[in-house]
């Protein structure tokens, strides 16, 4: 079963022996981090640092001179990954016998949300979410569309990963974040991920909703979480708490919005890539979920993309919506975490993707070969070598 771990161009640039440890590990291709968000990691073999910050969602590489005289660019890495960061690793790992494809980081982005308020997701409150960046936006979307070629498609790439190609909402893995004192649920993620700028509320308008009317029932309909009462989960609670017409006229603009940009996204990087170039989308099957697995109908987005990567951590349940799909020869990778310190489990890995695949899935996802611990990774290679 083909295999891919994640990394990040600083696992590799300034350790010599970075390459040939990931190649041994019984991985075939790894997923390169081209674009990606503001983070704080761990190098725990690094032969200089330990901890690498992130400052700001960046490109890892030289931006082009496509971004010249615009005002949303994407915005070059500072010290943590200087140069063409990316290039030096993609060229140190390919020489290790790895296949290299892009890891590409779309709709995340604090520092773009802060630099230019206007493009952020704004809740039914009133309050901007500079990390979510609006998908609806005609800029923004331009902004994307392109940031996803030029990361996607760099030299010596056979293919690309899209992360958060889709709504991202209220759910964001911040420094220090205390927003975990009342237990939101599905219904409550929902209604506080609607936005509710300018472009979406023209967008309510059209599927028939009155803008201010809507932002007050989605207030009213949130009270009760505020209260701490508990609602049920899934689309039913959405339907209750904010009812059946208001909450089908959300989705006909949402679930449009982002439909259109994943098309729009994926037909722009096969235009610019090379033959045989493969294009995979991080996905949920649950169209109204927002953030780094971006909702998508299984049907629609394996007739756009060559396949999917999908979230595993909390087990397998996820594939059989996408299997079930019936997309002959679309990639299914299984997304599962390795580094035991972070909820991982290396130690199930042979197990757990014997689960998967007995589920559909057609290929594995490794997060994250740079972040876990030497144990780790001697248990990722002695299950690889079970899985075979």
């Amino acid at each position: 079963m083909k295999a891919s771990t994640f990394v990040y161009p600083w696992d590799v640039n300034g350790d010599p022996a970075a390459a040939e440890r990931i190649a041994g590990l019984g991985v075939g291709q790894v997923t390169l981090a081209s674009a990606y968000h503001s983070t704080r990691a761990l190098t725990p073999r690094h032969p200089r640092r330990r901890i690498v910050t992130a400052e700001h969602a960046a490109v890892l590489y030289p931006p082009g001179e496509r971004w010249a005289g615009r005002t949303l660019r994407p915005y070059p890495a500072g010290e943590w990954a200087p140069g063409d960061a990316y290039g030096e690793a993609a060229t140190a790992l390919a020489h290790a016998g790895l296949d290299v494809h892009t890891w590409v980081v779309l709709a995340h982005n604090s520092r773009l949300g802060t630099e230019h308020p206007s493009t952020s997701v704004v809740n039914a409150y009133g309050d901007r979410y500079p990390w979510a960046p609006c998908v609806a936006q005609p800029a923004t979307r331009a902004y994307l569309v392109d940031l996803a070629v030029e990361a996607a498609v760099r030299p010596g790439a056979l293919g690309t990963e899209l992360e958060s190609l889709g709504w991202y909402g209220i759910s964001h893995l911040h420094a220090h974040d205390k927003t975990g004192g009342v237990g939101l649920g599905d219904a409550g993620q929902y209604l506080m991920s609607l936005c509710f700028c300018g472009t979406c509320r023209d967008g309510y308008a059209e599927a028939g909703q009155a803008p201010d009317a809507l932002a007050a029932a989605v207030r009213e309909a949130l009270e009760p979480l505020w209260r701490g009462e508990g609602v049920d989960e899934g689309w039913p609670a959405v339907e209750k708490l904010l009812g059946p017409e208001r909450a089908a006229a959300t989705r006909v603009w949402r679930d449009g919005i982002a439909r259109s940009l994943q098309e729009e996204a994926v037909g722009a990087v096969r235009a610019a890539a090379p033959e045989g170039f493969q294009v995979l989308l991080h996905a949920d099957p649950v169209t109204y979920h927002c953030g780094a697995n971006p909702g998508v109908d299984p049907a629609h987005i394996l007739g756009v993309a060559d396949g999917v990567v999908v979230p595993c951590a909390g087990g397998p349940g996820l594939l059989p919506a996408f299997a079930g799909a019936g997309a002959e020869g679309a990639v299914l990778a299984a997304n599962f975490g390795i580094v035991s310190g972070m909820g991982g489990s290396p130690v199930t890995l042979a197990e757990d993707a014997g689960r998967a695949e007995a589920l559909g899935a057609t290929e594995l996802r490794l997060y994250h070969a740079g972040l876990a611990s030497d144990q780790d990774l001697a248990a990722v290679r002695e299950a690889l070598t079970a899985v075979g």
